[in-house]
C-alpha cells in the first residue's frame, strides 16, 4: 500500500519513517535533521527537504520495537564519509526517542540531475 503522503526526492532530501511518536517535538526534530543532512552532505541547508512520518505501523525483526527507516537523496555528495556523517547525526537524534542504533536503516541515493524535477524543470536543464 502506498503512503498517502507522496514526497519526491530532491537535492538533498531525507524521508524518514518511524514507529515512535515524536509528539510536540516533531518540528524541532525535523529542523535538527535538516541541519544534520546539510552538514553531513556539505550542502546549503536552504536546499534541504525533510519529511518525517512518525507513529507509523512498523516492525523490525518481527517485533514491534522502536525503529526507523530513511531514504536520503542527493545530486552528488553521496559517499562513504558523508553517508556515515548523516547516519551518525540522525541516529543521535533518534536516540532521544529510544530508537536504538541497531534498529535504524538509512539508504542513500545519488540522483542524476536529469532525474530531479525542480522549479518547473530538472536540474539538468
Amino acid at each position: 500500500m502506498l503512503p498517502t503522503l507522496q514526497v519526491c526526492a530532491g537535492d538533498p532530501s531525507l524521508i524518514l519513517t518511524t514507529n515512535v511518536d515524536l509528539g510536540e517535538n516533531k518540528m524541532a526534530f525535523m529542523k535538527a535533521a535538516s541541519k544534520a543532512v546539510a552538514k553531513g552532505l556539505g550542502k546549503p541547508e536552504s536546499y534541504v527537504a525533510i519529511a518525517v512520518r512518525d507513529n507509523t505501523d512498523m516492525i523490525w525483526g518481527g517485533d514491534n520495537t522502536p525503529c526507523a527507516l530513511g531514504c536520503c537523496y542527493s545530486l552528488g555528495a553521496i559517499n562513504q564519509d558523508n553517508n556515515a556523517a548523516v547516519t551518525k547525526e540522525i541516529t543521535a537524534l533518534l536516540a532521544d526517542y529510544a530508537v536504538p542504533a541497531n534498529k535504524i536503516y538509512i539508504n542513500f541515493f545519488d540522483v542524476p540531475a536529469a532525474n530531479i524535477g525542480y522549479n518547473g524543470a530538472t536540474f539538468a536543464g
